[in-house]
């Protein structure tokens, strides 16, 4: 029986929160849906893990309207954890934002309307996002200055890489109306991002989780936090259903990793303690072959 001796570890973990749709105080979505518990049941399971994060992105349709009262409730309520746990939190525009109110509410800054496009540095790992709204548009777009904006970014590369986040996705969906309201023209971004140190494309907007490819990178849409869309079926129409989600993107020498995780925590089958197993490891013989009994045991220990 072989263990690796020495296996993966990643340089940086980001936390991704995507559509949100956070409403005011006192308010439902849809008058049913608590969208805020849901952010508040990932910092839960961010909190209880106990692993350091490079930094928490939302990535965009964090206020259902576009609404100030929603930012700043958001604000309020994401500041306080993350600061609780020392975590930059990366804001990003959706199409369901408005750039003032946005501006305004979450960063408290003047209630321009110009897009909001930033780089932010982690250490050596680098996150620029991008902003892929075009106001009074459901659709995403980038424009020729942002392309070239990147271009002149991605020129320098990063030593432990870079995350690229939009919300628009730049690959399609397997629901068919999303088809349409996903970014126009992908193929431009692709042939900037084309050899370069981007190790993954996020995005979010579709409300499912999806793995896709532009340019020879990764592209990961993230699920949703508010709600879920169902990605098979009703035929030719769209559904949200309850079941929130959020991301880990664990970032390696040479790749990144997402990985979904549900707001809500199900009910635990057995669970392995570190002390556990490591009076298995020690009690393990090492020429032997692990057996389904071993792991039976293990697993009832």
């Amino acid at each position: 029986m072989r263990f690796l001796t020495d296996p993966p570890t990643p340089t940086h973990t980001v936390i991704q929160l995507s559509d949100t749709h956070i409403v005011p105080e006192g308010e439902l979505y849809h008058g049913t849906l608590d969208t805020l518990a849901n952010v508040a049941a990932a910092f839960d399971q961010i909190e209880q893990s106990g692993i350091d994060v490079a930094a928490l992105v939302l990535s965009g349709d964090l206020a259902d309207a576009g609404d100030l009262a929603s930012y700043r409730r958001l604000r309020a309520y994401v500041e306080q954890r993350a600061g609780a746990l020392g975590l930059p939190v990366l804001y990003m525009m959706g199409n369901h934002d408005s750039r003032g109110p946005f501006r305004e509410g979450l960063l408290g800054a003047e209630p321009t309307t110009e897009p909001y496009d930033y780089v932010f540095w982690s250490g050596d790992l680098r996150i620029i996002a991008l902003d892929s709204t075009e106001p009074g548009e459901v659709l995403g777009v980038l424009s020729d200055e942002q392309l070239a904006w990147l271009a002149a970014e991605l020129a320098t590369p990063a030593p432990a890489g870079t995350i690229l986040a939009l919300h628009h996705p730049p690959v399609p969906s397997p629901i068919g109306m999303l088809n349409t309201m996903v970014l126009e023209a992908p193929e431009r971004l692709g042939q900037v991002i084309a050899g370069t140190d981007v190790r993954i494309v996020l995005a979010g907007h579709a409300h499912h989780g999806s793995v896709g490819i532009l340019g020879g990178v990764p592209v990961w849409v993230a699920g949703a936090t508010a709600y879920a869309a169902r990605a098979l079926g009703p035929a030719g129409g769209y559904a949200g259903v309850t079941g929130g989600v959020f991301t880990r993107i664990d970032v390696y020498a040479g790749q990144a990793v997402a990985t979904v995780i549900p707001t809500t925590v199900g009910d635990s089958i057995y669970e392995l303690t570190p002390d556990m197993l490591a009076k298995y490891a020690d009690e393990l013989d090492p020429d032997a072959e692990l057996t389904h009994e071993d792991l039976d045991k293990l697993t009832k220990a």
